[in-house]
């Protein structure tokens, strides 16, 4: 669903890439499945909860710097890296799909607008590190989290998980204070504002937003940076 929401799939370029999935893998939750520097021979397709990547401070701080939905290659660029700098970890339990890099060097091979595709979703990921970056260095507390609901609403309906007023979420505030920047402290007062403002509400795992118009407002949420349309690639 997410690769056809922005280019046709042929149902031959679809088998392919189910016919490269070599093992299918449940995780629990708050599991790191990938270490820095660990080599890696496969790439993670994440088919049920979420997942994240992250960085550790030696301080024992830790940024989350991506989230990942169901339908994410969530390491594909492992494929030509052959080792990540930042650590792969499940935020709920989860059940992923490890494709060997072999097979994704065959599919670059015999179906060339697939390695388009793919490629396009590494650059997608790397547009979305860009606009978390604006956001953890110019954008307040209160719009980056609005704009975080915003962003995770939009990606989740692409593969039928969100509506526009609610979408499960269901982690900690100390999780959701590492994707931003923020203390558990901080997020606790910006989710109470947004709460009074009648915008949106973070609770017992679900978002449930009442104001999906002024909620992209306050966050200035544009969402060109997720190429949504779909196009020939």
């Amino acid at each position: 669903m997410k690769l056809r929401a922005r280019d046709d799939i042929t149902d031959a370029e679809a088998e392919a890439i189910s016919d490269a999935i070599g093992e299918i893998v449940e995780y629990a939750s708050d599991v790191t499945f990938i270490a820095p520097k660990q080599e890696l021979t496969h790439s993670t397709l994440l088919l049920e909860g979420l997942m994240c990547r992250y960085k550790d401070l030696s301080d024992g701080q830790r940024q989350i710097t991506e989230i990942h939905v169901p339908g994410d290659f969530a390491d594909l660029h492992s494929f030509t890296l052959k080792h990540l700098d930042h650590s792969m970890m499940t935020l709920t339990p989860c059940t992923i799909a490890k494709v060997p890099h072999t097979e994704l060097t065959r599919i670059t091979e015999a179906y060339p607008h697939l390695a388009r595709v793919l490629w396009f979703s590494t650059n997608l990921d790397a547009c979305i590190h860009r606009e978390w970056e604006v956001s953890l260095g110019r954008r307040s507390a209160l719009e980056r989290t609005a704009h975080l609901f915003c962003e995770l609403q939009q990606r989740l309906a692409i593969v039928e998980m969100a509506s526009e007023s609610d979408y499960a979420f269901p982690l900690t505030q100390t999780e959701l204070a590492e994707c931003l920047g923020l203390t558990s402290v901080h997020v606790n007062r910006v989710l109470k504002e947004l709460r009074e403002r009648g915008l949106v509400e973070f609770r017992g795992g679900r978002v449930t937003i009442h104001d999906l118009r002024e909620l992209r407002r306050v966050a200035e949420f544009d969402p060109a940076y997720l190429y949504l349309e779909k196009r020939a690639r």
